[in-house]
């Protein structure tokens, strides 16, 4: 009786091209999801295989750190946006009669030495605040990773030139910077702040970014990628991206803490931002000198500045065990 069986031929060469540069990682994920689950890919054959950003976001709806610290900064964000929700008067409102008192009838904070509210500027101060840790933190990510990621995976003189660049900015003393830098500077906005943070911050994500490219890029799915011919922006934004910038994140969700942190120092020190600006650095400031005859004028600023640093470490803390794998 003949043998009926068919003995198995070469792959589907069109099936591959298909795919175009990234068929060799599908295929690949294909072959790890059957070994790992059967058929179906996941755990017992019932789906595909998780990747590192579902099964980070698993571990992070479990983790307590990060969701005590993720309520404190949807709370910061929410008052910065809308702080006449909890505190409708307005900061700017002084009655110099009512200097330095403490707590009282519908005033659960006392008064500043002006005879603000120091509940409602302490609720104000907040969108200042957060606005510059926010805007400061994507400037910082956008441009460092940019330009860490195209040196890192290009190299030759570009990488080393930019190398040397960083080094020069390491070398700056950041608080002494913003003395000479901002000292010259009349807004009272925070752009003037966030653009210095910016300058002088972006050196450390452009390091990390161009290591994490490194790494990423010697992986056998990225050359299988330049051996189908795929370009060097679709293998940037494909292949190496995704896989970078996890690293990225998790130094930059820390870093927006600190930035608030700096913002605040700034301030405390007149250079940052100015009056009428509410900020919990300019209360801080104010404050200071009359620490012990009235201690709660600077209680409460510095408080939620401490709280507000505290949550964003804490949220950083809390991807980076998520997203590294060596720490499950």
């Amino acid at each position: 009786m003949p043998d009926t069986r068919q003995s198995p031929g070469p792959p589907d060469d069109s099936a591959v091209a298909a795919t175009g540069a990234g068929g060799a990682m599908d295929l690949a994920t294909q072959e790890a999801g059957t070994l790992e689950g059967g058929p179906g890919g996941g755990p017992g054959g019932g789906g595909k295989p998780r990747s590192l950003w579902s099964d980070a976001w698993h571990d992070l709806r479990r983790n307590p750190v990060f969701l005590i610290s993720g309520l404190v900064i949807a709370f910061l964000v929410l008052i910065a946006v809308w702080p006449g929700l909890i505190a409708p008067g307005n900061p700017l409102a002084c009655d110099l009669s009512k200097a330095q008192q403490g707590p009282g009838d519908g005033h659960p904070f006392g008064f500043d030495g002006q005879g603000c509210d120091v509940y409602t500027r302490t609720v104000h101060g907040a969108r200042a605040s957060v606005t510059v840790g926010l805007c400061a933190t994507l400037g910082v990510a956008l441009l460092g990773s940019v330009l860490g990621g195209l040196a890192g995976f290009f190299g030759g003189w570009p990488d080393a030139v930019l190398s040397r660049i960083t080094d020069i900015f390491f070398g700056i003393p950041v608080v002494l910077g913003g003395l000479v830098l901002l000292s010259v500077v009349t807004s009272s906005t925070v752009w003037p702040v966030v653009g210095f943070i910016v300058l002088l911050g972006w050196p450390q994500i452009c390091r990390i970014a161009r290591g994490a490219v490194i790494t990423a890029k010697q992986n056998d799915y990225v050359q299988a990628a330049r051996a189908l011919g795929a370009s060097n922006s679709r293998m940037l934004l494909r292949h190496i991206a995704p896989n970078a910038i996890a690293p990225v994140i998790v130094v930059a969700t820390i870093a927006l803490g600190t930035y608030i942190a700096l913002e605040a120092t700034l301030s405390y020190l007149g250079v940052g931002l100015k009056p009428p600006t509410v900020s919990w650095g300019i209360d801080i400031s104010a404050a200071s000198p009359n620490i012990r005859n009235a201690p709660h004028m600077l209680l409460w600023p510095a408080g939620a500045l401490a709280v507000t640093v505290l949550a964003f470490i804490m949220l950083g803390d809390a991807v980076r065990d998520a997203l590294d794998p060596k720490l499950r």
